[in-house]
C-alpha cells in the first residue's frame, strides 16, 4: 500500500479544522511522497529526528512549531484571538488592543530563535518533517466547545464552572491526564454565565485577553495554560471565573483524532513526547 505525502498529512489536518491554508505557525520542513511509519511528538528537536530514524521510521511529525517560517512567522496567529473575542461580543478595538502586549513579545521571541536548527538537522538526515499546530488545536477547540455547550445548554442560567468542568471529564484526554482542571480564579461554585473556549490561537492570551472578555459580558474564560503572575492579577481584580485546562491534555484532544485519521488511511503512528 502507498504510502501519503507531507502535502496529504497537511490535507488532512486542514480538512479537519476546516481551513484552506497552512497557517503561519505550521510547516513542511522537508517534503516527502511516501510516508508508511511515522513518529509524532508534541515537541520534536534534533535528538527526535535521530531516534525516529533509529526506529525505523520514515517521516516525523511535530505539533508545536520546529524552527523555520512556523518560528519567524509564529506572531501572525495571534491575531486568532482578536476573531475569537469579536465572536464573543468583545468590541473589534478593545480586542485588538488586548493582544498588542502578546504580539510585540512575540515578535522580539522570534528574532531571538535559532530558527533553522532543527529543520537542519532533519535535511542533513533526509528526514521528512513537518510541524502542525492550529489546525489541531482548532479541532480540540471545537470539540471542547461542543462537549461544555452539550451539558451545560440544559441547565440554562443554574449552571455553575463546575458543570463545564464535569463535561470536559467526559473527553479521554482529561480524564486520564496527569494535569488536572483548576479554576485559579473565581470558583467551580460560581455561575458558568458566558464562557470562551481560548485555545487555537497560538498561545494563552495571559490578563489582557481574558480581562477584555471581562469586561465585555464573558463571565467564564477558559485557556489551556496561563502564567501565575497573570492568574494572580487576574484574582486580584476579580471579574469572572478562569478554567485553566493543561497544556498537554487539551492538545491531545485534537491531536488524537489526527492520529486516528492517519491510522485510518494506513499510516503506522509511533507516539512520543507526550502522545
Amino acid at each position: 500500500m502507498a504510502g501519503l505525502s507531507t502535502a496529504e498529512l497537511v490535507d488532512i489536518a486542514l480538512e479537519m479544522a476546516e481551513m484552506r491554508t497552512l497557517p503561519a505557525d505550521s510547516a513542511v520542513y522537508v517534503e516527502s511522497t511516501d510516508l508508511k511509519r511515522v513518529m509524532m511528538g508534541i515537541d520534536i528537536g534534533p535528538a527526535e529526528l535521530l531516534l525516529a530514524r533509529q526506529l525505523g521510521c520514515d517521516g516525523v511529525i511535530a505539533h508545536h512549531p520546529a524552527g523555520g517560517s512556523a518560528t519567524l512567522n509564529f506572531p501572525e496567529v495571534l491575531t486568532r484571538h482578536v476573531e475569537l473575542m469579536v465572536e464573543h461580543g468583545v468590541p473589534a478595538t478593545a480586542a485588538r488592543d488586548a493582544i498588542q502586549g502578546l504580539l510585540t513579545r512575540s515578535l522580539l521571541r522570534a528574532q531571538s530563535a535559532n530558527h533553522d536548527h532543527t529543520p537542519s538537522v532533519a535535511r542533513l538526515l533526509e528526514m521528512p518533517f513537518l510541524n502542525i499546530h492550529l489546525p489541531l488545536d482548532e479541532v480540540g477547540r471545537r470539540i471542547m466547545v461542543k462537549t461544555i455547550q452539550e451539558a451545560v445548554e440544559p441547565l440554562g442560567d443554574e449552571a455553575r464552572v463546575q458543570d463545564a468542568i464535569d463535561a470536559l471529564m467526559t473527553l479521554p484526554e482529561f480524564a486520564g491526564a496527569a494535569t488536572r482542571i483548576m479554576v485559579p480564579v473565581g470558583a467551580v461554585d460560581q455561575p458558568l454565565g458566558k464562557i470562551a473556549v481560548v485555545h487555537g490561537a497560538g498561545t494563552n492570551g495571559g490578563y489582557a485577553v481574558a480581562r477584555a472578555y471581562f469586561d465585555h459580558g464573558v463571565r467564564t474564560v477558559l485557556y489551556i495554560h496561563i502564567a501565575p503572575e497573570e492568574a494572580e492579577r487576574l484574582r486580584r481584580e476579580g471579574g469572572g471565573n478562569l478554567i485553566v485546562t493543561g497544556h498537554i491534555a487539551s492538545d491531545l484532544v485534537g491531536i488524537n483524532r489526527y492520529v486516528q485519521a492517519l491510522e485510518e488511511r494506513g499510516v503506522e503512528v509511533v507516539r512520543m513526547s507526550g502522545l
